[in-house]
């Protein structure tokens, strides 16, 4: 499989790269950046360290038909966001610069049942835009969406009870933003829901806030995050790639599950090949319920203004 990282060269690209490396299952690996110089730096290193991790060949360029043969497309370019932004208010800088990368992808020649991943922020917008472009299906298209938000929130809760962070059960869906919507009434850790914990509401709803605020602390501590993002984007592109029916809180265009229509965000989804394979319908209290509408209202309200 031909993985190609648009935005390769900077922090989250790379990041997405080393991450694939390491899992091992993606053939090939492009880089492209408006700086050609440092995708060719990130795929020489990333070469270097070939012998001690998979048999996979990374390649760099500046121009986009590098990206011809691709299986998968990554689109991780964009500009960052500041610590007082939010991700929303990215949409009047980001926008433009997302429909130059979708015209430049109208004139390579994709894969028959390609993919595109959209991890550029704001994320939920951006990727219904790529569905309205019409580059491969709507199916096809799918954001990182709250991927990384849920796993943010699962290693936080893990830390919080002291327990094995791969054993904590906990969705954050709606927006990748302000309007997320932790969905507590399922949670778990080791299969025991949390609610068996006294007052676990009340400490739960402290952890979120603290991960509903992570990115932006990660970028006043260090500039941006990128280790926990390339994580999240390997989990989904390794889920294309193996064909694994692996349900993942991706963004996808929504057709009406829970009544949620005309919008992309993110819902438990099962993801393989051909992108997304099925939107499953959670199990949600009122209150989260409500809480996704008024999400959805909130991505609607911006791409209205935009369209």
């Amino acid at each position: 499989m031909k993985v190609s990282i648009i935005g390769g060269g900077g922090r989250v690209g790379s990041d997405a790269a080393y991450a694939l490396q390491f899992g091992g299952v993606v053939r090939e690996i492009a880089l492209v950046d408006m700086n050609g110089e440092m995708a060719a730096g990130e795929a020489l290193d990333l070469r270097h360290g070939a012998s001690l991790t998979a048999n996979q060949t990374f390649t760099s360029s500046s121009e986009y038909s590098i990206v011809n043969g691709s299986d998968c497309v990554v689109i991780t370019a964009g500009l960052r966001r500041k610590p007082d932004e939010t991700r929303l208010e990215l949409v009047n800088r980001n926008v433009s610069l997302f429909k130059g990368i979708l015209e430049n992808l109208k004139t390579v020649k994709l894969n028959a049942g390609a993919t595109i991943v959209v991890v550029s922020n704001p994320v939920d917008i951006l990727t219904h835009l790529a569905a309205q472009a019409e580059i491969v299906p709507q199916p096809q298209v799918l954001g990182l969406g709250t991927v990384l938000d849920t796993c943010r929130f699962r290693s936080l809760l893990a830390d919080h009870f002291k327990v094995n962070a791969t054993d904590v059960k906990a969705l954050i869906l709606g927006e990748h933003g302000d309007s997320m919507v932790p969905i507590l009434s399922s949670a778990t850790i080791g299969g025991v829901p949390m609610s068996s914990i006294p007052n676990y509401v009340e400490e739960i709803n402290e952890v979120f806030e603290f991960t509903r605020k992570s990115g932006a602390e990660v970028i006043r501590l260090k500039g941006g995050a990128g280790r926990a993002v390339g994580v999240s984007i390997k989990e989904v592109v390794e889920a294309i790639a193996l064909n694994s029916d692996k349900v993942l809180p991706v963004s996808s265009w929504q057709k009406g599950t829970l009544g949620i229509s005309d919008i992309s965000l993110s819902l438990p989804t099962k993801v393989g090949r051909a992108g997304v394979i099925q939107v499953i319908e959670p199990a949600v209290s009122e209150s989260e319920r409500e809480g996704l509408h008024k999400s959805a209202q909130s991505l609607k309200d911006v791409l209205a203004q935009i369209s």
